[in-house]
């Protein structure tokens, strides 16, 4: 299970537990259920990722995780705002959130060098 070893996963999944803890007491099942679920898929897409054969799928599953950690961003500061959440509660998960999305960018970035290189013809030097 080398997810287990990136960052990005082990950042996302205490990402996870925060805002599952975070909005226990909200009363709007809707939006607690998609914020739920939202940040259960970022940890959940980088292991599948990882987990799956070749690098176009795990830069693809990271895209898809990038995504829900934008959309989960959005619905806390939602909470936010309609004071579900405390302010200072929910700047911090969302702060967290951002740096997770940059985390995610760049690992895409790294992820999609090394697929250049894989698919680079063979080379002799010298």
């Amino acid at each position: 299970m080398r997810f287990k070893q990136l960052e990005v996963w082990q950042r996302s999944y205490q990402l996870t537990l925060a805002v599952y803890k975070a909005v226990k007491p909200c009363k709007d099942y809707s939006l607690k259920n998609q914020i739920q679920r939202c940040a259960v898929s970022v940890p959940s897409n980088i292991a599948e990722g990882a987990e799956r054969k070749g690098r176009k799928e795990f830069i693809h599953f990271l895209f898809i995780a990038k995504g829900s950690c934008g959309e989960m961003a959005t619905q806390l500061m939602l909470a936010r705002d309609l004071n579900y959440l405390s302010e200072q509660v929910a700047n911090e998960l969302i702060s967290e959130s951002e740096e997770i999305i940059n985390m995610l960018g760049g690992l895409i970035r790294f992820q999609s060098q090394k697929l250049g290189e894989d698919e680079a013809p063979y080379e002799v030097n010298g």
